[in-house]
């Protein structure tokens, strides 16, 4: 055991779907598990801190981070794996885009706890209790993480030397950038591990497309029933596709379902909702500032929809960490 290299897997501001999607390695889990030793792995096993604090400087071989940093440990945890670790993975989107959490950037800090602790309808809060960093319980001090007020990615606080996108990645782009750890055979430091192409390039639908699209008007995947052979972005669907890196084998376009961008922009872009609707805007057919103005008003949330999963790598969220 002692020869084997050391992997941590530490979740931050995640929902553990990234977690689970290597546990969906399925026997490939067990294969891994005779390679290396698992030094931290909060979703399946039960280790302390203290451990991984106790370890020498770059002790770790490979640490598997995903999620955003949103609170204080999340920010002590980051620190504390880049000093141990001699390698560092930002894992699915929310690690490396900074994910759905970052579009709480949208608003303050103080009207999330509004609303979450006072305002929602089903809120029950007689005594107006909001959770404090620090507070006295029979005689006892506690603790909880402070709360920043904005979301960030995990290259936006340590040195981060390889990406995986997507939410969550693909078992096949896990085996493959774990391997490469594990071999030395790895990319230039900052690689993103996935295709390189747009997800239109190799979209099925891509083949019926016509060679010009002219979208006349918005319509929400809800509110039609959409031709599953067809282009999203012909029936005037939006369809996150032609800025959105491929890689996720169509999993959502194989169930009649457009891109939303989880992997995020393609290479060479550094902001992909900007991309996206310069993009859209070229589809557009629009004569008149009035017929501008009801497409533009036919999109709901264009900076949620279009950032969704982005919002604290872009040009509308960047910003110095904490």
């Amino acid at each position: 055991m002692a020869g084997k290299p050391k992997i941590a897997i530490q979740w931050l501001g995640a929902c553990g779907g990234c977690d689970a999607a290597i546990v969906d390695l399925n026997e490939g889990i067990l294969e891994l598990a005779d390679q290396v030793n698992i030094v931290l792995w909060p979703f399946v096993l039960d280790f302390k801190y203290s451990h991984i604090e106790a370890m020498k400087d770059r002790e770790i071989g490979l640490s598997i981070m995903t999620g955003s940093v949103r609170n204080s440990e999340h920010l002590e945890m980051a620190h504390l794996l880049r000093r141990k670790s001699e390698l560092i993975l930002a894992f699915g989107t929310c690690a490396t885009l900074g994910g759905t959490a970052g579009l709480a950037n949208f608003i303050r800090k103080k009207d999330i706890f509004d609303w979450v602790f006072s305002d929602a309808p089903t809120v029950v809060n007689l005594q107006g209790t909001i959770p404090q960093e620090t507070a006295q319980v029979n005689g006892k001090q506690l603790t909880l993480p402070a709360i920043f007020d904005h979301v960030y990615t995990l290259g936006q606080v340590i040195d981060v030397d390889y990406y995986i996108p997507g939410c969550p990645p693909l078992p096949s782009l896990i085996s493959t950038a774990i391997n490469a750890a594990l071999s030395g055979h790895l990319p230039p430091k900052g690689a993103i591990i996935g295709p390189r192409r747009a997800l239109c390039d190799t979209c099925p639908r891509n083949m019926r497309k016509l060679a010009r699209i002219e979208i006349k008007g918005i319509r929400r995947i809800h509110e039609v029933e959409a031709e599953p052979d067809s282009c999203f972005l012909e029936q005037g669907i939006i369809c996150m596709g032609p800025a959105t890196r491929g890689g996720c084998e169509h999993s959502c376009i194989n169930v009649n379902t457009p891109c939303r961008g989880c992997f995020g922009p393609i290479p060479g872009v550094s902001d992909g909702g900007a991309r996206y609707l310069s993009a859209l805007a070229s589809m557009l057919k629009a004569e008149t500032d009035e017929d501008v103005r009801q497409v533009i008003d036919s999109i709901d949330d264009p900076a949620g929809y279009f950032y969704r999963f982005s919002q604290p790598s872009s040009i509308l969220g960047t910003k110095l960490p904490p």
